[in-house]
């Protein structure tokens, strides 16, 4: 069994170390320890080791690590998932600073230790299971604290309430980072059927590279009025993905050039992300974030901040409509070619795009 008094990020250890050494039960991704009064003194989130390309392409919603983030589904395989039993848990740690011990799944009953983490945000979401049903999931963020490099078992719960105090006081956002913002409601998307088909594409666009969800989004601007779009190199973009330029049948838009970041992320957006994609802003572009995730309020209140002059359009997945002629093109026969197509600027004037 061979239990261990300290954990160290890199490290593998068994199934059994991991349960006997935290106390834990044997099953199950959320892993709670109870003391003698059934309150938790620390928890063991057991997620998979980046996954392949297969995996991916069977759950497009598994469990990620992006940018030290680790996005991490609720318990609850069927069916709506309830914000209550295990899954509440987690959320105790906004005001509770429990150890939260996570593991990645290498195989054959063997984890690399994370780290401890911290829950960034939780919201609801759509997503499809395997037969195509539409329901309803709690994600859930956490940041991956790799430092201190070792976590004695016994002084965890101080340890990780040292990681909480400091982050919580360089977080200037509070709260409206922690929130997941609404985006502008729109009346065709209380349409069963069409949320269904946006969640559909929604889970093949994630089974993308990222360099290709880059020539994906190319492919949307091309066919909505811009022309000279490029996708610029890997290296050295500067955090711009897309160049584009407004074609000559606008008139009144004619050469306006505009700039995209692309991020096929399913961690949601926040206000630092927006503040450097502003800043890496040609000084006569306007710019345009596209993620397939969510924006946090924060992000949205740099977005609309009316002392900074340039102008700057959030798209999220929500917001992109039926695109069967795109999706076509990436991935032939997911949908009926046949079908319309809406323009990527569901909801909003063109004008407003171009500030």
């Amino acid at each position: 069994m061979n239990r261990v008094d300290v954990f160290q990020v890199g490290e593998t250890y068994t199934n059994d170390q991991i349960r006997f050494s935290l106390d834990l039960e044997n099953l199950g991704g959320i892993r709670p320890a109870l003391d003698g009064k059934r309150a938790v003194r620390h928890v063991a989130i057991m997620t998979a080791e980046e996954a392949s390309g297969r995996l991916q392409a069977e759950n497009p919603y598994r469990d990620r690590i992006e940018a030290g983030v680790l996005i991490y589904t609720a318990q609850g395989r069927e069916g709506d998932q309830a914000l209550s039993g295990r899954n509440k848990r987690l959320v105790e740690q906004y005001t509770i600073p429990t150890p939260f011990f996570g593991f990645a799944n290498i195989g054959r009953q063997t984890y690399r230790f994370l780290g401890l983490l911290e829950l960034l945000r939780h919201y609801q979401e759509n997503q499809t299971d395997m037969r195509g049903n539409l329901r309803k999931v709690w994600v859930f963020e956490f940041r991956i604290h790799n430092l201190p490099p070792e976590i004695p078992i016994d002084q965890a719960a101080a340890i990780m309430a040292t990681i909480l105090a400091d982050s919580r006081r360089n977080d200037a956002q509070g709260s409206l980072e922690r929130e997941v913002s609404s985006l502008p409601a729109e009346p065709a998307r209380t349409d069963p059927a069409l949320i269904v088909n946006i969640e559909a594409i929604r889970a093949r666009i994630l089974q993308f590279s990222p360099w290709q969800f880059e020539g994906f989004v190319k492919a949307v601007l091309e066919n909505n009025g811009f022309v000279d779009v490029s996708v610029t190199p890997a290296s050295g973009d500067g955090g711009i993905d897309v160049d584009a330029y407004v074609d000559e049948r606008n008139d009144f838009f004619h050469g306006t050039h505009v700039q995209a970041q692309v991020k096929r992320w399913r961690h949601a957006v926040g206000s630092p992300e927006i503040n450097s994609f502003r800043g890496a802003l040609s000084t006569t572009a306007k710019g345009i974030f596209v993620t397939t995730s969510h924006y946090t309020r924060a992000a949205m209140a740099e977005a609309r901040h009316p002392a900074i002059k340039a102008s700057g359009y959030l798209c999220a997945y929500r917001q992109l409509n039926e695109l069967p002629k795109y999706m076509n093109d990436f991935l032939p026969g997911l949908v009926d070619s046949a079908k319309s197509i809406s323009p990527l600027y569901t909801g909003y004037d063109f004008p407003q795009l171009l500030g």
